[in-house]
């Protein structure tokens, strides 16, 4: 292959890797990679449906006034993600504005932004936004064929399972995994056809490439199974004088229990360790395990203080998937949090590289010959791939 015909190939790659994942992060309501605007919000910098690098806020360092964040806004635009700036910082968190706008968040219904709701912040070189216009025409288009696949295979195989963002992540990982085994099947059949004295290959990609390549999505698609459905749970409240039947009102000084889900949104048994970030939260118990299909109950009981007011308070979910003894998890957690979700991976790499060697080989995967026109089934081994 030519060098022109690579950097194409890769090209298109990353376009389309930036174009789903920028679709996904839409549909899970978290920014992952890249993510977009939809208003004018922040015009000039940002316009409508322009791009932006999304840094997650877990690497992009403490948050400083002027720069651009993602957060999970309470009241703007009746919660959801909003993209502003910083331009000031309180005792009570962070003040934000959009760039076009005359006045801030604050001054309308929006609490101060605290830590825990910034998802990520939009990369800045020399206090400029780094751009990537009108990208979000296409990821709009992803997100509603994603949704629609969706939704018509849910129906289809009569189950919920499919829907939401863990049904995202099996479908994405079904995908792939059916591909590449018929891929494999493919290439296999061709290999006991063809005659290797009569061909003679003017190019060819080795299966260690294609297994590195597959065993790489799926290290992405379990490691977002199991971060994404966890994170923070915020909890408002106004601690009162009078007790209320209002559950978000406590009296103060007084307790108050909720019950917080854990469904494991899928056929995949999980692991939920509770933690909570306030000394005002307890939880009960602190880890479940929770069957495929199933939903498993954590008891969040809320002290309100003796001071009257308006209170936020969080706790923090670590989810993964049930693959190991919950002994071991709660070990490995206790060490790191991400320490389960690498020995996970580790172990779901290593089982799938074996598996990809039985079905595959490592024979080099040709992909033109020169006598010959190329056979259909290289051709969809070449488009599958």
């Amino acid at each position: 292959m030519s060098a022109g015909s690579v950097l194409k190939s890769v090209l298109l790659g990353l376009g389309f890797v930036i174009a789903v994942s920028m679709a996904f992060g839409a549909l899970v309501g978290q920014p992952v990679g890249v993510s977009y605007v939809e208003t004018g919000s922040m015009s000039p910098a940002l316009e409508p449906n322009d791009g932006f690098v999304a840094i997650p806020s877990q690497i992009a360092g403490p948050v400083e006034e002027g720069d651009v964040i993602v957060f999970d806004a309470e009241e703007l635009h009746g919660g959801g993600l909003v993209t502003h700036r910083v331009v000031g910082e309180t005792d009570e968190g962070y003040i934000t504005r959009g760039d076009a706008n005359p006045v801030t968040d604050q001054d309308g219904a929006e609490p101060p932004v605290q830590d825990d709701q910034i998802k990520a912040k939009a990369l800045q070189i020399g206090g400029t936004i780094v751009v990537i216009p009108q990208i979000g025409v296409p990821v709009v288009l992803i997100g509603a064929a994603f949704e629609f696949v969706q939704v018509r295979a849910a129906s289809a195989l009569g189950t919920r399972a499919l829907l939401g963002t863990q049904g995202l992540v099996y479908m994405l990982f079904g995908f792939g995994a059916i591909t590449y085994v018929l891929a494999s099947l493919v290439e296999n059949t061709d290999k006991r056809n063809r005659s290797r004295q009569s061909s003679r290959s003017t190019g060819a990609i080795t299966p260690q490439t294609v297994i590195v390549a597959m065993v790489a999505v799926l290290l992405v698609v379990v490691t977002l199974s199991m971060v994404i459905p966890g994170g923070s749970h915020q909890f408002h409240y106004v601690s009162s004088e009078a007790d209320s039947e209002n559950p978000g009102v406590i009296q103060q000084g007084t307790t108050e229990n909720v019950t917080y889900l854990v469904p494991s949104n899928g056929p995949f048994p999980v692991v939920s360790v509770v933690e909570p970030t306030s000394d005002r939260i307890e939880v009960a118990p602190a880890h479940v395990s929770v069957a495929g299909g199933e939903t498993g109950n954590v008891t969040v009981t809320i002290h309100a203080p003796p001071e009257t007011g308006s209170y936020t308070d969080s706790i923090t979910e670590h989810r993964y998937l049930g693959i190991l003894p919950e002994g071991t998890i709660l070990t490995l957690h206790g060490i790191h949090p991400w320490a389960p979700i690498v020995v996970i991976n580790t172990l779901l790499g290593s089982f799938f590289v074996v598996v990809s060697v039985i079905l595959i080989g490592i024979d080099p995967i040709r992909l033109s010959r020169r006598d010959e026109p190329l056979p259909w089934r290289v051709r969809l081994r070449r488009w599958l791939k």
